[in-house]
């Protein structure tokens, strides 16, 4: 059986990406020593409605750095275009270090799947947060019992799964799934991965494929059954430690996604460095361990232009499965 795996953390290209960074001026201001300053409102856009995963990591992130640097940073939900009216809206503040953006997966599909005015490289990339592996999950009453079950359905029957936006993580899981078994999947797209959850509880789709801190309350009330997790080995945290690996049922498939935030293109020098700090000062916080542990999430950070390597790996990889 042939395996089909988008690459993470790990098996980084050795092309790296110069993150440009224009001379021309940042919101905020510059110190007499050059050093930036945000001033006291920083906005962090998040590309998706509230209650979903990008929504919980951009709040997480923008109160975490509220404390590392004493400004107020409001979120703003700008959801459209699955995710693509939140990343236009950065593209129109280039030069604004006072602007930030909760990025996840979306960020590399986009550019592959629609007309589109940016890609990552339109962006100066801060900080990868963390990542996560899928879960492909079912109605309680469903009855499918495991991941072998869902592809053996598909096999003779149409069977719809639920995803949140045309070019999410979960598009991606089920592309590979897909590929790697030689079946098809009828997509139904929402914009968020609530109203995913909303359409596999009321019997609309058969399944759907999230990350698990978008799934613990579903997965500790029984409203939702977890088939398995596309992930190398199984999760450690106890909610999902029984889960197995799509490797144990048979699917050689694994994919992470990321989380993170991402300023403006053509920021300065000094705005980017300020971000970088702030971020990695969040790092070390009783609020980021909160985060990760709270969202399942494996704390996996990169900063600066070693993010920007994993984006340009990890576009290398997505294009591969979405560019055909």
């Amino acid at each position: 059986m042939k395996r089909r795996s988008v690459l993470t953390a790990g098996a980084i290209g050795t092309v790296g990406l110069a993150l440009s960074a224009c001379s021309g001026g940042s919101g905020g201001g510059s110190s007499a020593d050059g050093e930036f300053d945000p001033g006291n409102r920083v906005t962090m856009i998040v590309p998706f409605s509230a209650g979903g995963g990008s929504d919980i990591a951009g709040r997480a992130i923008a109160a975490g750095l509220e404390e590392a640097t004493g400004a107020t940073i409001t979120v703003e939900n700008r959801v459209g275009g699955s995710g693509a009216v939140g990343y236009s809206g950065l593209v129109n503040a280039e030069g604004d270090g006072t602007m930030l953006l909760a990025s996840e997966t979306a960020l590399i599909t986009l550019p592959i799947v629609q007309d589109v005015d940016f890609t990552y490289e339109s962006f100066t990339p801060i900080m990868k947060a963390g990542e996560d592996y899928n879960l492909v999950v079912v109605a309680s009453d469903s009855p499918f019992q495991s991941i072998t079950d869902v592809i053996e359905a598909a096999k003779t029957e149409q069977l719809n799964a639920a995803v949140s936006g045309a070019t999410g993580p979960d598009h991606i899981a089920w592309s590979l799934i897909e590929q790697e078994q030689g079946i098809t999947l009828e997509r139904v797209t929402f914009e968020s991965s609530s109203e995913v959850l909303a359409a596999l509880m009321g019997g609309h789709v058969q399944v759907a494929a999230s990350s698990p801190g978008e799934l613990t309350g579903q997965l500790e009330s029984g409203d939702i059954r977890a088939l398995c997790a596309l992930a190398p080995e199984r999760y450690e945290y106890d909610l999902l430690a029984d889960i197995p690996t799509g490797s144990e049922e048979g699917v050689e498939v694994t994919f992470a996604q990321w989380r993170g935030f991402i300023a403006p293109g053509g920021i300065d020098d000094a705005a980017k460095e300020y971000w970088i700090a702030k971020a990695k000062e969040y790092e070390q916080s009783d609020a980021y361990k909160e985060f990760i542990e709270s969202n399942m999430l494996q704390p996996v950070t990169a900063y600066g232009d070693d993010f920007v390597e994993y984006l340009h790996q990890y576009a290398a990889d997505v294009e591969s499965v979405l560019g055909n």
